[in-house]
């Protein structure tokens, strides 16, 4: 009898244990079910402001997906390689929770490209969160999406924000609704955390 009791109390905490231990898994994973797009330059992108958002994303939870203008292995101002997953001009808004723009030097290649505007634009209209880094936010700018909006950016583009219409603040991160704008490398884990915890107040809505 006795070591049927003790039979039936292992059993139950062990269940108990695996749904405390899977419950931890899931508060762990906010962001799970949730695709989020990295733009990266073809060529001098900055491996930081990749980096981090990637690495803090997939440690949430979220799928995260890389595209660029090339289909050749990108490489960062730092020496990072990466190898994109789709091409922007083949990249789709629906399903995604977030697009983020990747800084570096490389970013200029996008400040007028229609691709990247359109989906700016688009993942904004559709609800999601649109972020970019370092000199990247005049991508937002010229896509009209800064218009009476807090921004900030890389000091030498901050007249493309004024021509732009925003409000440039010269903070390292700056958030107005589901813009979310940081202006460099060093600000690269500051961006980043904003990004998955504007995702997380999302997600509770």
């Amino acid at each position: 009898m006795k070591k049927s009791l003790a039979a039936v109390f292992a059993i139950f905490f062990g269940v108990v244990g695996s749904l405390s231990v899977s419950g931890a898994g899931l508060e762990n994973k906010p962001l799970a079910g949730k695709k989020v797009a990295l733009v990266v330059a073809s060529d001098k992108f900055r491996d930081e402001e990749f980096k981090e958002p990637r690495n803090l994303l997939l440690q949430s939870g979220a799928t995260v997906v890389v595209a660029s203008s090339s289909l050749s292995e990108a490489t960062g101002m730092l020496g990072m390689k990466v190898k994109p997953d789709i091409l922007l001009q083949d990249l789709k808004t629906r399903g995604l929770a977030a697009v983020l723009f990747v800084g570096g030097a490389g970013a200029s290649e996008y400040f007028h490209n229609r691709d990247a505007h359109r989906l700016a634009q688009e993942a904004l209209e559709q609800g999601g969160i649109v972020g970019a880094i370092c000199i990247a936010p005049v991508i937002l700018a010229r896509a009209g999406l800064l218009k009476g909006k807090r921004a900030t950016v890389y000091e030498s583009e901050k007249e493309e924000l004024f021509r732009g219409g925003a409000t440039y603040t010269g903070n390292p991160v700056e958030t107005d609704g589901r813009i979310i704008t940081g202006n460099g490398p060093a600000a690269a884990r500051e961006f980043a955390k904003a990004v998955v915890n504007l995702l997380k107040q999302v997600n509770k809505q």
